[in-house]
Order: structure tokens, then C-alpha cells, then sequence
């Protein structure tokens, strides 16, 4: 009998706002693990604003178009019934006055309105979303997605590049969009774990609290990263403590940190001292993941 191919660990590193420090986790994270030999894939889906790029400088290999199916509408066959309208839960599909107009940018792509349609006038056409980037560095496999300027929908271009390594990395890394809308939704849903990283502010704690409300709904198991840990007060701990949230790492507000991250630059690597501190993170969420 041939056992089925296990599935690569997911971790997604997300934050409940942006400039936690969600970048600097994900990608030293993915660079620690590919130095210890595993086969790590890091994937940005940030694709808003991918810059894990800037930082692992991979060698781009592929780089592939991604559409979502749209409805196109043969008004000569069209006999303004107004199914289409009636089946779209999204508004994409509009019946006035017998004439359909739709609005691709608003279009899920689920196919219904031309499924229904008991004329036949409406086809399935491709609408552009974005591009796939695909490449190595050095032993890392990376990937990452760059939406079209003035594209509203990024989920479909999201669940492309989460597709890259699944059939060779025993670990792949999430860099998720920060925040808790569709986005980092689509990043994180179907994640093994998900590494929250915040600050011990008042604003840190807030949107903390509705990323573990969005990852407790997904049912998802999760743990806090506080970056620049030693700052602001206790309400991050005191509320982890509370809500039985493990605490995995603790990342001190250090200058050196800030200054390589502005030159682009690796942590681990610019600062060997800070390698035991992700080497422990990985060690911890493994040890939650096999909980």
C-alpha cells in the first residue's frame, strides 16, 4: 500500500495591525529553519505590500498571470430575465430595465450567474488580478504575489501563491497581511498554527484582541510573539495569561534590530546573538503544533 504524502506544517505569522514587526518574525523565522536543513517555503501574502523580498533576496525563477473567471453577457441572446441578478450575492451581476450590466470588480467568480442563465447569453471571460513570483534563496523556497494597481479582491492571488510548496517543503512560512479582513483570512484559514505578533501598547492589545477573536472563529490554534517586549505595560501579557494564549517569544526594542531592518537586512545574520531567540520560537511553535 502507498501511504499518502504528508502535508507540509503551515505556520502563518499575522498580526492583528501593521508594523508589529510581523516581516521581521516571518522571514528570520524561515531563515533559521532553512539553515538548520530543513526545506522551508516562505510565502508573502501580503500582496497589498510584499516585502519579504527586500530582505531574503531570492533569485525570481517564475512569474505567471492570475485571472478570475468573470461573467461577459451576449446582449443579443441576454432576455433581461433577470436571473443572473438574483443569483449574485455579491452584486456583480445587475438586471435593470431588461438590460444586464455587470461590474467585474465586484465578481467572485463563482460561476453562478452564468449557470443559471436559461438563455445561454452569458460566457465566462478572465479578468487580470495580479502576478505569482516564484524563485529561491539559497536553500529557502520563496514566493510571493503582487496585486494589480487598483484591484479590490486579493484573496484569489492569496490562495495562488499558497499553492507554491506544497509538494516539496516539509515547512512553509506565511507572511499574512496584517489586520482581520478578507485578506489575512485567506492567508492564515487552513494554517497548522498562526504566530500573532504584537507590541505592549494600548493599540497592540486592541487589534490583538480581534486577531484571536478571527483565528479562534477559523479554529485555529495560536500563540503571541510581543515585539519590542520591553515597552508600554503588562495589559499584552495580563490578557494572554487571561485567554490561555502561550507567550512564545519575547523580542526586546533594540536600535541594532531597527537599523538592519532599514538596510534590509536579516537579523539573525546581522546580529548572531539574536539567533537562539527565533531558533527557540521555531522549537516552541513546533512544540504547540504537536499538541
Amino acid at each position: 500500500m502507498i501511504c499518502p504524502k504528508a502535508s507540509p506544517k503551515t505556520i502563518a505569522v499575522a498580526s492583528g495591525k501593521g508594523g508589529t514587526g510581523k516581516t521581521t518574525v516571518s522571514t528570520n523565522l524561515a531563515m533559521v529553519a532553512a539553515n538548520m536543513g530543513r526545506r522551508v517555503a516562505l510565502l508573502d501574502c501580503d500582496v497589498e505590500a510584499p516585502n519579504c523580498h527586500i530582505f531574503v533576496r531570492p533569485n525570481i525563477t517564475d512569474a505567471r498571470t492570475v485571472h478570475v473567471p468573470i461573467p461577459q453577457v451576449d446582449e443579443k441572446a441576454c432576455t433581461g430575465c433577470g436571473e443572473c441578478s438574483e443569483i449574485c450575492e455579491f452584486n456583480a451581476v445587475v438586471c435593470v430595465n431588461g438590460k444586464v450590466l455587470t461590474f467585474p470588480e465586484l465578481c467572485h467568480g463563482c460561476g453562478g450567474c452564468w449557470l443559471v442563465c436559461p438563455a445561454g447569453a452569458i460566457t465566462k471571460a478572465n479578468r487580470e488580478v495580479g502576478v505569482v513570483e516564484h524563485g529561491q534563496a539559497d536553500a529557502l523556497t520563496f514566493a510571493q504575489g503582487r496585486l494589480r494597481i487598483g484591484e479590490a479582491m486579493s484573496p484569489p492571488l492569496i490562495r495562488q501563491v499558497r499553492s507554491i510548496g506544497q509538494d516539496h517543503a516539509e515547512l512553509i512560512i506565511i507572511d499574512a497581511p496584517p489586520g482581520t479582513s478578507c485578506p489575512p483570512i485567506a492567508s492564515v484559514k487552513g494554517s497548522v498554527y498562526v504566530c500573532l505578533v504584537t507590541e505592549p501598547t494600548p493599540f497592540g492589545l486592541n487589534d490583538l484582541v480581534l486577531a484571536v477573536g478571527v483565528v479562534r472563529e477559523l479554529g485555529v490554534p495560536a500563540g503571541v510573539v510581543i515585539n519590542r517586549s520591553d515597552i508600554g505595560n503588562r495589559e499584552v501579557r495580563d490578557y494572554c495569561e487571561d485567554q490561555g494564549l502561550p507567550i512564545l517569544a519575547e523580542i526586546p526594542d533594540d536600535r541594532r534590530v531597527a537599523e538592519v531592518y532599514a538596510r534590509g537586512e536579516i537579523v539573525t545574520q546581522a546580529i548572531p546573538a539574536y539567533n537562539p531567540i527565533f531558533e527557540s520560537l521555531l522549537s516552541r511553535i513546533e512544540q504547540e503544533m504537536a499538541r
